[in-house]
């Protein structure tokens, strides 16, 4: 566990020789998060994806673009938010010319935890945002339905104030004839983050 009095920057720094899983022999690059030192809010991923893992910075791809967009109608300032995963190696199987994205499984959530233990220590957000069922499981355990909790301000294990939502790729996968309600589902999840914070002050 990286200690307390430790930079980002120097985590970041260590985080890029991992190999504590299997997975830095897939991905190009750690991942590592970013954003604001001091962000009220951290938003946790799955794990980069193929844009992410070429680019070495979280969120940047279609998926962070619809993120981007859906943080401005809730009314979240992005400089308030600091973006990372519960991995941060890309997990991948080839098909063709592309590189498929794969789920990473329980071993590797956890071998990855560290960092994330990292983060949240060393940010202290006032709330903590999980973006899909990976992210969500890997902090509030396996049994948590990000479903049947979405949108609701919960209390997490370690401390922290939490909100599940779907995670922004799943609405991209979702039928074009759906997505626009799928979208303004996962808006209306951010806004209960936004009246959080407002009443944080």
């Amino acid at each position: 566990m990286a200690a307390k009095k430790q930079t980002l920057e120097n985590v970041w720094a260590e985080a890029r020789g991992c190999t504590r899983c299997p997975l830095y022999k897939l991905g190009t690059q750690t991942v590592f998060g970013e954003g604001p030192v001091k962000a009220r809010v951290i938003m946790i991923g799955e794990q980069p994806g193929d844009q992410e893992d070429l680019a070495g910075r979280p969120f940047v791809g279609p998926a962070g673009k619809l993120l981007d967009r859906a943080l401005v109608e809730a009314g979240i300032e992005r400089e308030d938010v600091y973006v990372t995963n519960a991995v941060k190696h890309f997990k991948w199987k080839p098909a063709g010319k592309r590189r498929l994205h794969q789920k990473p499984n329980a071993r590797e959530i956890a071998a990855c935890r560290v960092w994330l233990d990292t983060e949240l220590e060393l940010i202290q957000p006032e709330l903590v945002v999980a973006l899909g069922a990976t992210a969500a499981q890997a902090l509030m355990g396996r049994s948590f339905r990000v479903t049947q909790q979405r949108g609701e301000v919960l209390e997490a294990p370690f401390g922290k104030r939490l909100v599940a939502t779907v995670h922004p790729s799943s609405i991209l996968r979702t039928p074009s004839g759906d997505r626009e309600a799928a979208y303004a589902g996962f808006v209306a999840d951010l806004k209960v983050v936004a009246r959080a914070l407002r009443r944080a002050g």
